[in-house]
């Protein structure tokens, strides 16, 4: 069993294989069973280690490329995870640039992570998750 402070170590591995759009880092960041993004104030969550493959490979190809900016606002450790708060800028489709606050939770598993709890706006979460949002379920239903 890990230490708390070797979870930290594979949390901030994981945002910093996000930052550089790494996807087998990313992947290689998470527990082999039981993962789960939950996504709030949604009210859902999208289970299981495929589905976690597909939200990244999403999120590299469409969802890095246009993001024009972050700022990490502030961060935090616990018993169960490192929470992390950012702003973001995005380009949209007009020229424009729209401006996302957004909190993350990575959450410690059994050996690695076993997931996300994500606070964003239900526009932001579509942006960064693509299709494989359509796939969530109910909390609590799974």
């Amino acid at each position: 069993m890990p230490t708390r402070d070797e979870l930290v170590q594979v949390a901030l591995a994981h945002a910093a294989a996000e930052g550089e759009g790494d996807l087998e880092a990313t992947m290689a960041t998470l527990d082999d069973d039981g993962v789960s993004y939950e996504l709030q104030p949604m009210g859902v969550v999208i289970e299981g280690r495929d589905r976690a493959r597909r939200i990244y490979e999403w999120f590299f190809a469409e969802f890095s490329p246009v993001v024009d900016g972050f700022e990490l606002r502030s961060e935090w450790i616990d018993d169960n995870g490192v929470g992390q708060e950012y702003t973001l800028w995005v380009r949209t489709s007009d020229g424009g640039r729209e401006r996302h606050d957004i909190i993350g939770i990575l959450l410690f598993g059994a050996e690695k992570l076993r997931g996300e709890r994500i606070y964003a706006s239900e526009r932001l979460v579509r942006m960064m998750y693509g299709p494989v949002v359509d796939e969530a379920v109910p909390i609590g239903a799974a």
